[in-house]
């Protein structure tokens, strides 16, 4: 079972969500600590970086496999998030 840490950057970016999005958000990231390799999750060619989808939004994360913990970096639309990484 893998930890999950939120960057003060992906904290502000759920915060800015509305409340129904903010939720299934939340659920898909509690979901990584069980598999941070999900069915439907990216690794970004760029970045060491992954996403997983939740509608219109990316979650860009970072896993650390000697750590065990998964680290969410950006929670952002699908037309801005790669921009700011």
């Amino acid at each position: 079972m893998y930890s999950v840490a939120l960057r003060a950057r992906a904290q502000k970016d759920i915060a800015a969500l509305p409340p129904s999005l903010a939720r299934r958000v939340l659920a898909a990231i509690a979901g990584l600590s069980e598999d941070p390799r999900p069915p439907g999750a990216r690794k970004l060619q760029a970045e060491e970086s992954y996403r997983i989808r939740v509608g219109d939004r990316r979650i860009v994360f970072e896993i650390e496999d000697h750590a065990q913990r998964v680290v969410i970096v950006r929670v952002k639309h699908r037309r801005d998030v790669y921009r700011s990484l």
